[in-house]
């Protein structure tokens, strides 16, 4: 699933934990007399799928692995992953893997601190590094500045859209924005909503904006903000957030749409309510699943946010998130743990998409069953890829993300100017 806004604790818990941390290593870089005894994950209890398919690895492919490094799974609730992890760190006690946290800042700390594997080098060195989607390295990269976490799940993120409902209205696929709002206008004036959306979760709509901003500015976009170099009340900017609130002036996102929350908007599109729908392919579960799917799995269509004209971005340049980023303790690390990476590499993206049908930033090498066309689809997709770009919030603090979200959607009723909108995220993160 998407990466979530960080707890105001944990950031408050990085803030304040950082110079010990730093104080209890330097590097990152990989070693080989680590002192793992156990190929131990430590990982959220609401993510089965993750330790469920390494169990099944270790019980099948790297059933030699787990016999020289046992897997141990430790499971916690999400909200105290991050503090245990902290925890740990402080003590030279890492488990082998953990969950990198609900943003990349803690993995950065720890990364400047010498517990985080450098895994490009592993990697590499193990041999497996062209075992990895070069569109997950980016996204990691992205999101880390270097490929600090195991992608073990990967989700690309785009509109999909209703054939059926395109067909009948006689209207092509579009691939620029000025044709998608002008399909949008057709299927409101013919009683179709023409997206569903969730104004309650909110980032639904400002994925919407990042879509505008990374095809008119390029995929550096938003990074150019983070570093300083733009300001989200620059025009270019502004204008993007204007485009989003002109679509919920005109009515596209239907009715009531601040009081939509996620499910109701999926089940919206799932109906055949709505036309289109921006989601993640984290959803392909119930895409697939024929009873949530009233349109049935062959009449969803997936379309790349469209380009802008004239603008710098292109419609390759697909949205992409790692759902649960798990890094590697560097200070555990031997051969052993080297030898499990290794046979992860090789193998998970295939049993993920056989045993789990969900989709990681592996290479699917081997056999994977026979996969649901819309997956298949989306596996094909992130195999185009070569880059990606990262979700509205990405790199924000945990104060601009829920501004940003939380005033989704006033800007799309009208409660508040795209000019404000971003005013008030800006000034967070200036203050953050």
């Amino acid at each position: 699933m998407q990466l979530t806004p960080r707890s105001r604790f944990v950031a408050a818990l990085t803030t304040a934990t950082a110079a010990s941390l730093l104080l209890s290593g330097c590097g990152g870089a990989s070693s080989s007399g680590g002192s793992a005894k156990a190929f131990s994950l430590t990982i959220n209890d609401d993510n089965h799928i993750v330790q469920q398919e390494l169990t099944s690895l270790g019980a099948g492919a790297c059933k030699a692995q787990n016999a020289a490094l046992p897997l141990q799974v430790q499971t916690l609730p999400i909200g105290d992953v991050d503090q245990k992890v902290q925890l740990l760190a402080g003590q030279d006690a890492l488990p082998v893997q953990f969950a990198a946290g609900n943003a990349p800042a803690l993995t950065k700390t720890l990364d400047k601190a010498g517990q985080v594997l450098d895994l490009q080098k592993t990697l590499t060195d193990l041999g497996v590094w062209d075992d990895i989607q070069p569109a997950a390295v980016k996204t990691v990269e992205n999101l880390y500045g270097k490929f600090d976490v195991m992608p073990y799940q990967f989700n690309i993120e785009g509109i999909w859209y209703n054939k059926k409902i395109f067909a009948d209205h006689g209207v092509a696929v579009p691939t620029t924005y000025d044709q998608l709002v002008a399909a949008a206008a057709q299927f409101k004036s013919a009683g179709v909503i023409p997206f569903s959306a969730s104004g309650k979760a909110g980032w639904p709509i400002t994925r919407l904006v990042s879509g505008y901003l990374y095809r008119e500015l390029g995929p550096d976009a938003l990074q150019a903000v983070a570093d300083g170099k733009a300001k989200l009340t620059d025009p270019a900017y502004v204008k993007a957030a204007q485009a989003v609130a002109d679509l919920g002036k005109a009515g596209y996102f239907g009715p009531g749409v601040g009081s939509i929350d996620y499910d109701t908007s999926v089940q919206e599109f799932l109906t055949g309510k709505a036309a289109m729908f921006y989601m993640g392919s984290w959803e392909l579960g119930d895409f697939n699943d024929a009873t949530k799917n009233q349109i049935g799995a062959a009449n969803v269509g997936f379309m790349p946010f469209p380009t802008v004209a004239g603008g710098q971005g292109s419609a390759d340049q697909i949205p992409a998130n790692v759902g649960l980023p798990v890094a590697v303790s560097a200070k555990s690390y031997n051969a052993k743990v080297g030898d499990w990476l290794s046979c992860t590499a090789k193998n998970y993206g295939a049993a993920s998409l056989k045993d789990q049908s969900t989709i990681s930033g592996f290479k699917p090498a081997g056999d994977t069953g026979t996969l649901p066309p819309l997956t298949q689809l989306v596996q094909d997709t992130i195999g185009r890829t070569t880059t990606s770009t990262l979700w509205f919030e990405a790199l924000f603090n945990t104060k601009a993300t829920e501004t940003s979200q939380t005033n989704a959607a006033p800007l799309v009723t009208g409660a508040i100017s795209a000019r404000d909108f971003m005013q008030k995220v800006q000034n967070d993160l200036d203050n953050g």
